[in-house]
């Protein structure tokens, strides 16, 4: 067995793997176990009751966490004409057309959200085998398929994530990084609680919120008690 290193014994010793904490616990262990040379990003996990495979029990969506994420997005904008001026008014950081399209097409990716209007989504459904693979293809139901430019772009901006239940029936979401207050990280957890809650859907039986947990991007996974929440 290889030998753990003095950061994983500390670790260890702060965090009981079989025990589920009440959420400011488990922030303030998060915290405590965030021990990189750089400010790492502090992710809540919620295993669902769900069946992934059913089209009425998927879950997917966006929203804006109330203290965001702590890391700034680049957004690009497909449009044109007024909407392409309200997209760069905005402060979308890339606007645009087929130049775009054709950059994308040759390999550039160097952006972290993109929006489009409906206008312009039959030219861009076209870069659904290279923009979906990772997750940034655009898509009506988290926002970024929309007229309303300017709203979409200042939410993102703000702190909007993106949630979709995988094929485990888990969802993992960034609820900001560990230089956050513990106050904040638990608000945006708590809020994230609460717009899952509301995405139930109708056909779900039994247990819908299973368990919990958050953890730094080099800490371990500690255990959130959700029971008051879990139906």
């Amino acid at each position: 067995m290889a030998n753990k290193s003095k950061r994983q014994r500390e670790i260890e010793k702060l965090v009981d793997t079989s025990n589920a904490y009440e959420t400011s616990e488990a922030i303030s262990l998060v915290k405590q176990t965030a021990k990189a040379n750089f400010d790492e990003t502090v992710e809540a996990a919620f295993r669902l009751g769900v069946d992934p495979k059913k089209a009425d029990q998927q879950i997917r969506g966006a929203m804006v966490l109330p203290h965001g994420t702590g890391k700034t997005q680049r957004v690009l904008v497909f449009a044109k004409g007024d909407k392409a001026k309200e997209a760069e008014a905005a402060g979308a950081d890339f606007v645009g057309e087929q130049d775009l399209i054709n950059s994308i097409n040759q390999g550039w990716f160097d952006f972290d959200v993109v929006v489009a209007t409906p206008d312009m989504m039959a030219e861009v459904g076209k870069l659904g085998r290279v923009l979906g693979p990772k997750g940034l293809m655009p898509n009506p139901k988290t926002g970024t398929v929309t007229f309303e430019i300017e709203k979409a772009v200042q939410e993102i901006k703000a702190g909007k994530v993106e949630y979709r239940v995988d094929k485990s029936a888990n969802i993992h979401v960034p609820i900001g990084k560990a230089s956050f207050d513990e106050s904040k990280l638990k608000e945006n957890f708590d809020a994230l609680r609460e717009e899952l809650l509301k995405v139930k859907p109708q056909a779900t039986k039994g247990i819908y919120m299973k368990n919990a947990a958050v953890s730094a991007t080099m800490g371990p996974g500690i255990k959130v008690d959700i029971s008051g929440s879990s139906k």
